[in-house]
């Protein structure tokens, strides 16, 4: 099966693929792409979902609102984020980094004080600091390795767990039994007082564990959102869903296992 990933070379979802699945990816130029060839059947994707110090990540959010696919399962990346160039510090005069990459790296750029730029990918950063004079990048030691630049800062990151959790998505759910985790998406049919409590009680009721609750505007105006939910696979998970299904929609992404990522 070909493995999609979030492209050019040199990204963190090309270093994972490399080293979870021990093969080279199908590298796409967008994450919306690699939901793209997935639900058309003709790859397994992996995306990055949510990061521990810049949070949930927008297109792969939307993804999930737009393609027809399933989770099958989740893994964790530990990411460091490093200045590459092939110029001195005093020479530098732009530094080219991912929005999520900024984020994440925010308080050792402030110090710099050096004008940033943003790009598609921690990739595109090195491409463009590698053909442009004065120019940096902020880039994972895989990309700098790749690209052959120089690092000048290491660990610009705010926190040393800067972490970055992954998704495997499929055409098809998870079947197996090892699933450890589900993911779901409500819609809600209307805005009422308490809506949050409707949408969380059922779980607690039921004592299931809730890993995350994450909103995400719905597109139709202002305070109308839809909610992502992660929460613990047990038994009775699915009377909990029938109690939420008649409040609105709820989309099913699956359960799935946790996949360990060889260091």
């Amino acid at each position: 099966m070909v493995i999609a990933a979030l492209g050019p070379a040199g990204t963190f979802s090309h270093e994972l693929v490399v080293r979870l699945c021990r093969e080279e990816p199908l590298l796409l130029p967008t994450i919306s792409r690699v939901f793209a060839v997935v639900e058309k059947g003709e790859a397994t994707g992996f995306v990055p979902i949510e990061n521990s110090e810049a949070g949930g990540v927008g297109p792969t959010l939307d993804g999930l609102c737009d393609y027809d696919v399933s989770i099958t399962g989740e893994c964790y990346l530990p990411v460091h984020h490093h200045l590459a160039s092939s110029f001195g510090m005093d020479e530098i005069t732009v530094i080219y980094a991912h929005p999520q990459t900024h984020e994440q790296c925010s308080r050792a750029l402030d110090r710099l004080t050096i004008p940033v730029i943003h790009t598609s990918s921690n990739a595109e950063s090195a491409l463009l600091a590698d053909a442009k004079e004065g120019a940096a990048a902020i880039i994972s030691d895989g990309a700098a390795a790749y690209y052959h630049i120089p690092i000048i800062l290491r660990d610009l990151q705010n926190s040393r767990s800067n972490t970055t959790r992954f998704i495997r998505i499929d055409r098809e759910p998870y079947t197996e039994g090892d699933a450890v985790k589900c993911s779901i998406l409500i819609d809600p049919a209307e805005d009422t007082p308490g809506l949050l409590h409707a949408l969380l009680s059922p779980f607690a009721e039921r004592k299931i564990n809730l890993s995350r609750i994450e909103s995400r505007p719905s597109g139709r105006g202002i305070g109308s959102y839809r909610f992502f939910l992660d929460f613990e696979a047990v038994p009775n998970a699915g009377d909990a869903l029938a109690v939420l299904k008649r409040r609105g929609l709820v989309r099913e992404f699956g359960c799935y296992p946790r996949l360990e990522v060889p260091t």
